[in-house]
């Protein structure tokens, strides 16, 4: 029996997904493509000032996309930090600690001078991956 994965893009229901024209997720065969996720939820920016729990709720919001596309936190292969503050990086790679330590996949940390909104000190990118299993036909 083979693993399918579904293709497409995955929404989360995001403000800007409709308005700058992108999605939340794209699976592309074993491929899974999260964009960049803030702590951003209803709209409002979450835990002003903690970059910790902004780890934390943007990497929610991207394993749910990874869970959405049919891959679970352990098909992670690769992360993406973009940190507003040097001195928040050691708490930026708690969270991702907790999160993957078990999991190991690679991880980039970069510091970067501001995202959209001043408040968010923090965005993740992550990347899936799970090859598709190929079956055998019983005749």
């Amino acid at each position: 029996m083979s693993t399918q994965m579904p293709e497409g893009r995955i929404s989360s229901g995001g403000p800007w997904e409709d308005r700058y024209g992108y999605a939340r997720a794209v699976v592309a065969g074993p491929h899974v493509l999260v964009s960049g996720c803030t702590a951003t939820v209803g709209g409002e920016v979450q835990h002003v000032g903690d970059a910790y729990q902004q780890t934390l709720t943007a990497f929610s919001i991207a394993l749910d996309a990874v869970e959405k596309a049919g891959l679970t936190r352990a098909d992670v292969v690769r992360t993406r930090l973009y940190v507003v503050n040097a001195g928040d990086f050691d708490a930026v790679g708690k969270a991702h600690g907790e999160i993957f330590r078990d999991v190991r996949p690679v991880c980039t940390s970069v510091q970067v001078a501001g995202l959209v909104d001043e408040r968010m000190l923090v965005e993740i990118e992550v990347e899936g991956y799970r090859p598709v299993e190929r079956g055998t036909h019983e005749d």
